[in-house]
């Protein structure tokens, strides 16, 4: 398995969508080269990282040596401290030079969403296209944010670079320009090292399921557009039925062996390893090392108590009931990328929707899976996504049609520059969700929200919003002035924290309950997704996964979760309006 890892090149990205595995097998890969005697280096660019979780070992913005695999090392990129750094960059050399109000408003601009993600952005491509900066590895290993993220961040050399090229005003939504121009020869690197097949290699890992190949698929083209072609597809969770006599074991492999063959030609051709579907979480140094190997895991759990044991509080169809009860409002479904969220999002609307009630379903995903999920047109409810580039088109149409009357030619071309820059995009998005969230005043409103940490620095980019738009129009909409007083509305606005019941997606939902909290939002449910526990099956992979999936239940019903619901994991695909109604009143556990 691991002659995949075979003449690798010095830097190896890992991406696809949410939930496929890319962090495992990110750091499976990291051991395995270790283990071969390289130096490497293991970075996550995803701001919801858990790369500390898997390994075992506390990260921070720094290279941290890995114990019990000599030669790996680890970071997180931490976009809120390179944040500041960059603030310093820019705002130390006029300390002391321009008055304090000059000092204070500078800072004051410095402070948004946008910032936090360039300063980000250079943490990345230091790692990338400075060679200096990582001479003491063998390999860097890029262990990326979910895809629509991940291309974002990729697409920024080329956006950065054009941007600062074409600016003849040096103002930016960053502020002064010198910032980013003394970056720019970094960002020609970092696109050369990402384009180059001797030194770049991409894999592009998914699951096989229809989405998530899709996923893939897309991912492939538009890496491709970008010039990063030395691509290889790495399959995860491939299943065998060990047990024949077990229908449900055959059924899931039978869901794979489609899905495979129905892949769409460009991913056929790629070259391709795969990973089988393991009984066990891949984390800590001897489990991942067994990833690639096919020796069983270091240990299995003894004692547990049986699978049926633990029990949800409600089931999903006692969750929607319940939902029903507000006649209309939000309903948001948050968690770690992978974990469900549009699956449940999209079976709660189509239900509301049959029960009578108008719904608006849409997401602010950038990689937006909810109009396949439904799949077809189903009565009282409509189906939409927030488009970033739409968006993007409408605001910057807006703002210069606003600003016309009072800025002449010189002005309008200082603002139309302003408008070009990438961070343009996040304000635009931001102002379409607050537009959705209002629209709850009139019906059910269900989003299916981005992976945790972009939605994170949505909501709190509320008032680096405010800031932002008072720079470019006299006015707040008044839609994005009354967002957050809906989402902490707990009769408005009902969070749902979705999760899989396995360490990391736990454990992230808790982080993000926490971050919830200190903005004044407490969620209304957990919903445990795709549970193998207590399904009576008789394969020992699935029984096992079935049995290590116990102590996450328990943490959630006893530490976390005011209300827990438990959506068993299904041998049919949820995709369709009555595979969607099937999961929505589906008995928790079988027998």
């Amino acid at each position: 398995m691991t002659d995949f890892l075979e003449q690798a090149t010095r830097i190896l990205f890992f991406t696809g969508k949410g939930g496929v595995g890319k962090t495992s097998l990110a750091c499976a890969a990291a051991v395995s080269l270790a283990g071969q005697g390289k130096r490497v280096l293991l970075v996550s660019t995803d701001p919801a990282s858990n790369l500390d979780e898997v390994l075992g070992v506390p990260l921070s913005g720094a290279p941290t040596p890995i114990p019990g695999a000599e030669g790996l090392s680890a970071l997180n990129i931490e976009p809120e401290a390179a944040a500041r750094a960059y603030r310093e960059r820019v705002v130390g050399p006029y300390r002391g030079v321009l008055p304090d109000a000059s000092i204070a408003s500078m800072e004051e601009q410095l402070s948004g969403a946008c910032t936090v993600e360039i300063a980000a952005f250079d943490e990345f491509t230091k790692l990338l296209g400075d060679a200096h900066a990582t001479a003491g590895f063998h390999h860097i290993i890029f262990d990326t944010a979910p895809t629509g993220h991940t291309l974002r961040l990729l697409k920024l050399p080329a956006a950065w670079t054009g941007f600062i090229a074409g600016n003849t005003t040096g103002a930016s939504c960053l502020g002064p320009l010198s910032g980013l121009e003394t970056q720019r020869s970094l960002y020609d690197s970092s696109l050369k090292a990402l384009t180059d097949s001797a030194v770049t290699t991409l894999f592009l890992v998914s699951r096989p399921e229809r989405s998530a190949l899709a996923e893939a698929h897309r991912s492939s083209g538009e890496l491709a557009e970008i010039g990063v072609t030395n691509q290889r597809l790495l399959l995860n969770g491939i299943f065998v039925a060990h047990d024949r006599s077990d229908s449900a074991a055959c059924a899931l492999e039978d869901r794979g062996r489609e899905a495979l063959a129905g892949m769409p030609a460009g991913l056929a051709n790629l070259p391709c390893a795969q990973v089988p579907l393991l009984p066990y979480a891949p984390m800590g140094m001897e489990n991942l090392r067994r990833v690639f190997s096919g020796v069983p895991p270091v240990s299995r759990p003894e004692g547990r108590e049986s699978p049926q044991k633990i029990q949800p509080d409600l089931p999903l169809s006692g969750l929607i009931d319940d939902l029903e009860k507000m006649r209309r409002g939000v309903v948001l479904t948050m968690g770690k990328g992978g974990v469900g969220k549009t699956t449940i999002a999209s079976a709660i609307a189509v239900e509301l929707a049959r029960r009578g009630h108008p719904v608006h379903l849409s997401t602010t995903d950038p990689a937006a899976h909810v109009a396949a999920t439904v799949g077809e047109s189903v009565p009282n409810l409509s189906v939409s996504r927030i488009d970033p580039a739409a968006e993007t088109r409408a605001y910057a149409q807006a703002v210069m049609a606003k600003a016309a009357p009072q800025l002449d030619p010189q002005g309008m071309a200082l603002l139309a520059e302003d408008l070009r820059s990438p961070c343009t995009e996040e304000i635009a998005v931001f102002s379409a969700f607050a537009r959705t969230v209002a629209e709850g005043e009139r019906a059910f409103v269900i989003l299916d929200t981005a992976p945790t940490g972009h939605t994170i620095l949505l909501l709190d980019a509320a008032e680096a919003y405010h800031r932002e738009v008072s720079r470019t129009v006299s006015d707040l909409p008044e839609s994005v002035r009354r967002l957050l007083p809906r989402l902490r509305d707990p009769e408005f606005t009902r969070v749902l924290l979705v999760t899989l019941p396995e360490a990391t997606p736990v454990h992230e939902a808790a982080r993000l309950q926490s971050d919830l909290a200190r903005a004044g939002i407490a969620p209304f449910a957990w919903v445990v997704n795709r549970s193998f526990a207590g399904n009576g099956f008789r394969d020992p992979v699935l029984r096992e996964r079935g049995e290590r999936e116990l102590p996450f239940l328990t943490e959630v019903r006893e530490r976390f979760a005011r209300r827990m619901v438990v959506a068993r994991w299904e041998p049919w695909e949820p995709v369709g309006p009555e595979r969607l109604r099937q999961l929505a009143h589906a008995e928790t556990v079988r027998g």
